[in-house]
C-alpha cells in the first residue's frame, strides 16, 4: 500500500525546499526578529532587575546607616539630658546646703541673742534681790546671828524668782 518512488521522493525534496525557501525568506526573519526582540527585553528586565536590586541594596544600607547615626543622636541626647539633669540636681543640693547654713547660723545668732537677754535679765533679778535683802537686813533690828540667819530664811522664802 505505501511504496515509495523516486519521483515522489524528489518532489517531495522539491516542496520541502521551496517550503524552506519561502519560510527563509518570508517567515524566518520575522521569527528571528521576535526572537531577538524577546531576548532583548528579557535581557533588558534583567538588567533593570539588577539595577533595581543594587538601587535596594543601596537604600538598604542608607536606611542602616541613618538608623545607626538617629540611634547615636538619640543616646547623645540621652546623654546631654542625663547631665543636665545631674547638674540641675547638684544645684539644688549646693543650694539646699547654703540655704540650711544660713538658716542653722540665724538660729545660732538667735539662740546667742536669747542667752545674752536671759542672763542679762538673770543678773538684774539677783541684783534686785539682794538689794532687798540688803535692805530688809538693815532695816530690820538684829540682835543676835541667829535672828539674822532666821530673818534671811524668811526673806529668801517670800522673794519671788522668775
Amino acid at each position: 500500500m505505501l511504496s515509495v518512488s523516486f519521483g515522489t521522493v524528489i518532489w517531495t525534496t522539491i516542496a520541502f525546499l521551496v517550503v524552506v525557501f519561502v519560510l527563509g525568506k518570508f517567515a524566518w526573519p520575522s521569527i528571528l526578529k521576535s526572537i531577538k526582540e524577546r531576548e532583548d527585553s528579557i535581557e533588558h528586565a534583567l538588567k533593570d532587575a539588577e539595577k533595581a536590586k543594587e538601587q535596594m541594596r543601596q537604600l538598604k544600607e542608607g536606611n542602616e546607616k541613618l538608623m545607626a547615626e538617629t540611634r547615636q543622636e538619640r543616646d547623645n541626647l540621652l546623654k546631654d539630658a542625663r547631665e543636665v539633669k545631674e547638674n540641675i540636681i547638684a544645684e539644688a543640693k549646693e543650694k539646699a546646703i547654703v540655704e540650711a547654713e544660713k538658716v542653722m547660723a540665724a538660729s545660732r545668732e538667735a539662740i546667742r541673742n536669747e542667752k545674752a537677754a536671759a542672763i542679762a535679765e538673770i543678773k538684774t533679778q539677783v541684783a534686785e534681790l539682794s538689794v532687798l535683802v540688803a535692805e530688809k537686813i538693815l532695816k530690820a533690828e538684829l540682835s543676835s546671828k541667829d535672828q539674822q540667819n532666821a530673818f534671811v530664811e524668811e526673806a529668801m522664802k517670800n522673794a519671788k524668782l522668775n
